[in-house]
This record gives structure tokens, C-alpha cells and sequence, in this order.
């Protein structure tokens, strides 16, 4: 013990100088410009970062406002990375949870790979004890990503080592060995100081489960030398709770105590929160195993302070099973003599106090038991439903890149080559007839006009939503070409909608090929000389109006063709509606109308 107290005499130091550098960020926060200030946070390692998390979350949420007041999307998810660590080592599992889902999102709209692998790596560490199911498959997604792009990436280490403690908690020792080795081998292959030695002691609690103590001893020392070489006080105060965890399997539980007693120590005195939480619950539980009631009460009120308030019930039920089991030790005797002198009314009238009391509390305990898990299931539902949202939004956008992708390469190319080869075959064909030169450049034409169609398709798949400017700008586009193909008719655009607003690319693309269709439309068969397009949003209604001064029609008399029909059709198939008004020699009038349930709102 005495080399124990100068190791933490030294430790002291070293605590001394990291919280020097955390209260002289909060110091500096109002005198340094936000730059420095976010610098200086993102510095921070994982011993600063863990040392005392209620000052980190200050931090993070003061880098957070000024990451969001200077627009940089990459800074915000960091903050709220941090914001999770600090979160997590103070108990604060579901707000840990929310703010690595919010860095996630964030990582993985700016294609940001390693970070958005290693954010569903860290989602499936704080969602062990929630749901093992959904944790393993997170885990899994950001080890395999990591895998693919970055496959010597330092943040892999830690993905397999907390893999395999998964694979652990859910009974799988193979593979939870398999992965802890594979941490191993690529901490060695890039020299990951503090990677070595959590795969170490990951290793030897495998070997401990099985009762292979010798082994298991042997991969804590090594872990132990190589934290206490470093200095590494949060990797010491996790060694000596692995040696309590070697002792009291062997049933030498105050050889347990003693180094169980030194973690608690360490971890008070740097704010460890989860490994104090584990000290204290293990000291307990070794008092109790022999049968020193008094030692394990002790430590256990103080365990059970740090407890999640969803076990208030059962951290009842335990203080009054230990004090029953320390009264009981201690007035035993005087409890028999006692029993012998009471007469018969005195122990009928206890007995239906007693039986009374305990109904009482057993109603009582019941009662808030129920509220508690349905509070609990509540909080569950919503995270599920919030994973489940973020699941099938990366699943249909993966399909409609894959979908993309193929149209483009196998579809375009081949289109291409169809026009090269005709373009060919006009040159090559020197004394052909003019007949089969038109038809030609007829087929030319026509498949130069499917690859445009293809790319506008292309162009709305590769979109999870379009905004009304990225419509707007394509109708323009359109209408330029019109205005080459035909230079006798004049088109007036009026767009008065907020460009902010966007449509599902479903939407967009059907309310651009309607336009599309019915200029194309007007300028076959209308003879105007002047087409409108009007785009306007009132109240509570999206309106698109496509006027011309055409030659006009009887709607009730005319044989509506296949353009009228694919666009009542499409129109359809987004909930919308489409009104057609002409008159002979007047005009004619598309309108098309779509309720505001279908376009969402910024």
C-alpha cells in the first residue's frame, strides 16, 4: 500500500496539471477570440476530457453555440461528440445517446466517413445495456466502414476492443476473444499506447470468466506495466479493479478489497464516475461475501447514490435486505431471549402490524415500479423509433445512389454509343439516299433526348429532397432549350414561392416532367405565339399554371391524348390535382394544385 500512496502522491501531480488545463479554458472562454477557443477544446485528450465531465459539458456546449453561430456543420458534430463523452461519464446515458445520434447525422450528410463510422461504433457502446440486438448492429456498421476506408484508423482499435466486450455481454467468449486480439494486433501495428493495454485487460477478463487465472494475470501485468510507464491514471484505476475482479473470482476477497479500495481511490479523486460506480459496487458486494454486513451497507448507500433513478425500487429492497442482514448479525441473540418471553396477544398483534407494513410497502413498491417502466418503456420507444427513422433514411438513400449510379453507367453509356455509332454511320454512308440520312439523324435526335430525360431522372434520384430553386433552375434550363428549338414563341416565367421550401424528389421530379410535357405540348399542337409559367404558393396551397394563346380546344368534345393523361397521372400519384381550362381561339390553361400537406416547410 505504501507504493500505492507515492503513486498517488505523483498522480495528484499529474491530476493537478490536466484540471490546471480545463479551468484555464473556462478562464479564458470571454478573453480569447472563438477560433482559439474552439482549438483549445477540441484539444483535449481522453484523460482531460474524462477527468471532470461536468466542466467538460460547459465546454462543449459553449464550443456548440459558437460552432453553430459561425455555420461550420463539422465543428457542431464534434462538440456534440464531446457532449456525448461528457454525458456518458456523469450517468447521463439517454442524453449520451441523443447527442452521438445528432453527430452522426451530421458526419454522414458531409460524407465525413471515419467519423461517421466510429459515431455508430460509439452508438453501439452506449446502447449495450439498452438494447444488445441494435448495439452489436451499430457496432458492427461502423467497424466494417472503418474497415472498407480506413482500415489502420486508430479509432478501429477501440471499435474492436468494445466489440468484443459486446460479444461478451452477449455470451459469445469466441468471438469476443477474436475481436480482443484483432484490437491487439493493429494497436502493436500502430503503436497505439492506449489501445495495447485496454486489449490486454480485455483479454485477461476473458481468460478470467473461464477461470484461467493464470493467464489472465499475465495480460493484466502486461497491462498494468504499460499504463504505470505512461502514467496513465484512468488506465491504472481500470488495472486495479481488473485485479480485484482476478481475486474475487478466486474467492480471496480481501485480496479484492485491497485493490478494489485503490481503484475507488483513484477514481474519486479524478472523478471517474463509472469506475467508481463499479468499485464501490464490487467492495460491497465482497464485505458481503464475508459476511462483514457492516462494510457492505457501508459502501452500498454510497453505490447505490450514483444509481440511475429507474433502479430507485430496487436500491430500496437491497439497503433494507443489508440492514435486516446487519441487524440481524448484531441482536441475534437478544432477539431469541426476547421471543421466549413474549406472550401470546403481544405476538399476534405484532404479526398483523407487520403483515399490514408489508402490504403497505409492497403495494407501494409496485405501484412506483409500474411507473417507472412506463416511463422507461416510453424513453425506449422514442429511441427506437429515432434509430429506426435513421436506418431506413440511410437504406432508401443508399438505393437510390446504387439505382443512380446504374442508370448512368450502363444506360447512359450505352445511349452514347448508339449516337456515335449512327453519327459513324451517317459519314461512313456517303452514297446513301437522303431518306435513310434523315432517319438517321431522326433516331440521333430522339436518343439525344432520352439521355437529357435520363439525366433529369438521374438528377432527382441522387436527391433525398429537392428545394423549389434547384426546380426553378431547371425550369429555366428547359426553357432556354425551347427558346432555340422554337424562336417565334415568347415565354414569361413568374416564380413567386420562397426557394427554401422543398419537395421529396418524387415530388420535384413530377411536377418538372408535368411542365416539361405541357410546354412540349402547347409548342406541337397550340400555334401560340406566348406560353406562361407561373408558379405560386397561396395559403395553404402550392400552384403551377402554364398558360398559352393558343388555338385552344373543347374540353368537352376533345379526345384527351396520352399527354393530358400521363400528366393527370403523375399529378395523381403525389396527391395533387390538375385542372384543365380552354376555349377555341382563346387559349388554354393548365392548372396544377398540390395541398401543403405535401411540400415540407423549412
Amino acid at each position: 500500500m505504501q507504493k500505492f500512496y507515492i503513486l498517488l502522491i505523483f498522480f495528484s501531480y499529474n491530476i493537478t496539471f490536466c484540471q490546471h488545463k480545463l479551468d484555464s479554458i473556462l478562464q479564458l472562454e470571454n478573453k480569447i477570440s472563438n477560433e482559439k477557443f474552439l482549438e483549445l477544446v477540441f484539444s483535449l485528450n481522453f484523460e482531460q476530457a474524462v477527468l471532470n465531465p461536468k466542466k467538460l459539458l460547459k465546454l462543449s456546449k459553449k464550443a456548440t453555440d459558437i460552432a453553430v453561430l459561425i455555420k461550420n456543420d463539422s465543428l457542431i458534430a464534434k462538440s456534440y461528440r464531446l457532449q456525448s463523452l461528457a454525458y456518458h461519464y456523469t450517468s447521463s446515458y439517454e442524453l449520451s445517446i441523443e447527442n452521438t445520434i445528432k453527430a452522426a447525422k451530421i458526419f454522414e450528410n458531409n460524407n465525413d466517413i471515419d467519423n461517421y463510422a466510429f459515431s455508430y461504433i460509439e452508438l453501439g457502446w452506449r446502447l449495450k445495456y439498452i438494447d444488445i440486438i441494435k448495439a452489436l448492429e451499430y457496432m458492427n456498421k461502423g467497424i466494417l466502414t472503418l474497415e472498407v476506408n480506413n482500415p489502420k484508423a486508430k479509432n478501429l482499435v477501440e471499435g474492436y476492443n468494445n466489440y468484443g466486450t459486446l460479444k461478451l455481454l452477449n455470451k459469445e467468449k469466441d468471438s469476443a476473444l477474436y475481436f480482443h486480439n484483432k484490437s491487439l494486433k493493429l494497436a502493436k501495428s500502430i503503436n497505439d499506447q492506449i489501445g495495447i493495454p485496454f486489449a490486454y485487460s480485455n483479454i485477461a477478463n476473458i481468460y478470467l470468466k473461464q477461470s484461467e487465472y493464470t493467464n489472465a494475470k499475465k495480460y493484466l501485468d502486461s497491462a498494468f506495466h504499460i499504463r504505470k510507464k505512461r502514467k496513465d491514471f484512468y488506465g491504472i484505476t481500470d488495472s486495479y479493479l481488473y485485479y480485484g475482479d482476478l481475486f474475487y473470482h478466486k474467492k480471496e476477497f480481501q485480496k479484492a478489497i485491497t485493490d478494489y479500495k485503490k481503484a475507488l481511490i483513484l477514481s474519486k479523486n479524478n472523478n471517474y464516475f463509472p469506475l467508481k460506480k463499479y468499485a464501490l459496487e464490487l467492495l460491497y458486494k465482497s464485505y458481503d461475501s464475508l459476511n462483514d454486513y457492516r462494510n457492505s451497507l457501508k459502501y452500498f448507500k454510497e453505490f447505490s447514490k450514483m444509481k440511475d433513478s429507474i433502479n430507485n425500487v430496487s436500491k430500496i429492497n437491497k439497503i433494507n435486505e443489508l440492514q435486516i442482514k446487519f441487524d440481524t448479525s448484531n441482536k441475534e441473540k437478544k432477539i431469541i431471549e426476547q421471543q421466549l418471553t413474549i406472550k401470546n396477544r403481544n405476538l399476534y398483534a405484532i404479526l398483523l402490524a407487520s403483515a399490514l407494513l408489508i402490504l403497505a410497502i409492497i403495494f407501494f413498491s409496485v405501484y412506483q415500479r409500474d411507473e417507472l417502466k412506463k416511463k422507461q418503456l416510453q424513453k425506449e420507444i422514442d429511441l427506437k423509433d429515432a434509430l429506426s427513422k435513421i436506418k431506413t433514411q440511410n437504406r432508401l438513400q443508399e438505393q437510390r445512389l446504387r439505382i443512380s449510379r446504374d442508370l448512368h453507367d450502363n444506360i447512359g453509356s450505352q445511349l452514347t454509343f448508339i449516337i456515335s455509332s449512327i453519327d459513324n454511320l451517317k459519314y461512313i454512308s456517303k452514297d446513301a439516299n437522303q431518306k435513310l440520312k434523315d432517319k438517321l439523324s431522326t433516331i440521333s435526335s430522339f436518343t439525344g433526348d432520352t439521355i437529357h430525360q435520363l439525366r433529369d431522372t438521374i438528377w432527382a434520384m441522387n436527391k433525398s429532397e429537392i428545394t423549389a430553386e434547384d426546380l426553378h433552375a431547371r425550369i429555366l434550363s428547359f426553357i432556354e432549350k425551347a427558346k432555340i428549338a422554337t424562336q417565334n414563341i415568347e415565354f414569361l416565367v413568374d416564380f413567386n414561392i420562397n426557394k427554401s421550401e422543398t419537395f421529396t424528389s418524387l415530388e420535384g421530379m413530377n411536377l418538372f416532367r408535368v411542365i416539361q410535357e405541357t410546354i412540349n405540348n402547347t409548342i406541337k399542337y397550340a400555334n401560340a405565339s406566348k406560353i406562361e409559367i407561373n408558379l405560386n404558393k397561396k395559403q395553404n396551397t402550392f400552384e403551377i399554371s402554364i398558360i398559352d394563346n393558343g388555338i385552344g380546344f373543347d374540353i368537352k368534345t376533345v379526345n384527351l391524348g396520352n399527354g393530358l393523361s400521363n400528366i393527370e397521372k403523375r399529378i395523381s400519384e403525389i396527391n395533387g390535382k390538375v385542372q384543365i381550362i380552354s376555349k377555341k381561339e382563346k387559349g388554354t390553361e393548365i392548372k396544377i394544385l398540390i395541398t401543403s400537406n405535401f411540400i415540407n416547410n423549412n
